[in-house]
């Protein structure tokens, strides 16, 4: 068979142009250290590394929200340390201030302490983190939470609290509303509260009381009216009379409906005592409740004691849901951590995948490196010693 000189060079070029492009890939892919640089080097294979990537960057995405996360869990958690700290001082004023041998001028001076103790859970509370964004406004990061008019707190954050997504099917709180943490405690023993009428002209103070026997509580608002120093009427909100007594004495406990509540001193003909359903109250409340108690003129020290008593129940719950939602934190705190090692052992598994897909085998480029030479010499040599044969050499 006779092949034109044309066809032989076309042939012989385009086999070199082949070897040639074969040594530039494995020379670059030594250079690089990669053996996939686009689909057309191994269409399956880049597929795969771009899914896996997409995945590693999803995960890094979340280490970086559980960062977040965390830092503001931890300022929360700090806040609330401090806030607790503040509680427990001002629980050791109350109890220096219920003490009936106490002169008027030394109460207020306890009054003063405990405004600045108020001052300083406001602004605990007002906190932010170090982009500027209010810790307990919830989604309004921006506003700031409370605020005071007078001797009242008011909230003004949201209600709703950010959810970050720290893993592919888990989102996370965080942090805490103000209304969480400082305005929405369980009033007096979580059940009922107590109070003393302002009108009381005796020595009764009441306590907070206990439930004894939860399936005979009925919700409702009681009144416990002495009609003589020994002998009371408990009556309902709709003067339904529900219990008596008449040999009532100092220390003795007044029960009913499933509930035992103590009451000391002698009271008076005609004083009362209300008896309601808790609901929630504000901690700064609390606090500005037993200054009001301690700088009133007007209120007898029976009154003074069952105000302060209900004071100092009422700062217990609220150091006991401060330590409940710094529990939550703790384990969201746990729950960050958690998923952070899982996503970094993921991104460890899927970056070696990656690699063992893309990554240039050394040992093995540089043998095909040096055969790829080898042979694109043998075909220049070859093409070079053909290319000068001819007829003519032949004749003479």
């Amino acid at each position: 068979m006779r092949i034109a000189t044309i066809t032989f060079q076309q042939n012989a070029m385009g086999q070199m142009q082949d070897l040639q492009s074969s040594l530039a890939k494995t020379q670059n892919d030594l250079a690089t250290g990669k053996k996939l640089h686009s689909a057309a080097d191994d269409p399956s294979g880049m597929a795969q590394v771009n899914q896996l990537n997409v995945q590693i960057s999803a995960s890094t995405q979340y280490v970086t929200n559980g960062n977040s996360v965390a830092s503001a869990l931890q300022l929360e958690e700090q806040a609330m340390s401090d806030a607790t700290n503040v509680l427990q001082s001002a629980r050791d004023l109350a109890v220096e201030a219920n003490n009936p041998a106490l002169s008027s001028a030394q109460r207020i001076d306890i009054a003063a302490q405990l405004t600045q103790q108020l001052q300083n859970l406001m602004a605990i509370g007002n906190r932010v983190d170090g982009n500027n964004n209010q810790l307990f406004s919830g989604t309004a990061a921006g506003t700031v939470p409370f605020s005071q008019l007078g001797g009242t707190v008011s909230y003004n954050g949201s209600s709703l609290v950010g959810q970050v997504q720290i893993a592919a099917n888990q989102r996370i709180s965080a942090g805490d509303t103000g209304a969480t943490v400082f305005m929405n405690v369980p009033a007096g023993n979580g059940t009922f509260t107590t109070a003393g009428t302002v009108t009381n002209t005796g020595t009764g103070s009441i306590g907070v009381g206990t439930v004894v026997t939860p399936s005979a509580w009925v919700p409702d608002t009681y009144t416990i009216a002495f009609t003589s120093p020994t002998a009371y009427t408990v009556t309902n909100s709709t003067g339904t009379v529900v219990s008596t007594g008449s040999a009532f004495k100092d220390g003795d406990s007044i029960a009913f409906n499933g509930v035992q509540i103590p009451v000391t001193g002698t009271p008076a003909t005609g004083d009362t005592f209300t008896v309601a359903k808790a609901g929630n109250a504000s901690t700064f409340a609390t606090l500005q409740n037993m200054i009001n108690t301690l700088t009133s003129t007007s209120l007898t020290p029976a009154l003074v004691a069952s105000q302060l008593g209900t004071s100092l129940q009422q700062i217990d719950n609220a150091i006991s849901n401060m330590s409940n939602v710094s529990a939550s934190v703790g384990a969201r705190l746990n729950a960050v951590t958690s998923s952070q090692g899982a996503a970094q052992s993921l991104q460890t598994n899927l970056t070696t995948v990656v690699s063992q897909l893309s990554d240039v085998d050394y040992a093995a480029a540089i043998t095909q490196l040096n055969t790829e030479e080898v042979s694109l010499q043998a075909a220049q040599s070859t093409y070079a010693s053909i290319a000068r044969l001819s007829l003519f050499n032949y004749l003479k």
